[in-house]
């Protein structure tokens, strides 16, 4: 019974990891978009000027 437990128990944490995994590339998607759009911006810039749109 116990070893049954510990293999369930195993699955959960990987069930949860991939899951928490698969939210962290959706995340770092959507970052990725965000600065590749500012990085669009930036290069056509407003008015013909050219500037950083961050303050890092």
């Amino acid at each position: 019974m116990v070893p049954l437990l510990i293999v369930l128990l195993l699955a959960l944490l990987l069930f949860g990891a991939g899951f928490a995994l698969k939210a962290l590339w959706f995340i770092a998607a959507v970052v990725l978009v965000v600065w590749l759009l500012g990085f669009v911006m930036r290069s056509t810039g407003a008015g013909g000027r050219r500037g950083r749109w961050y303050r890092w």
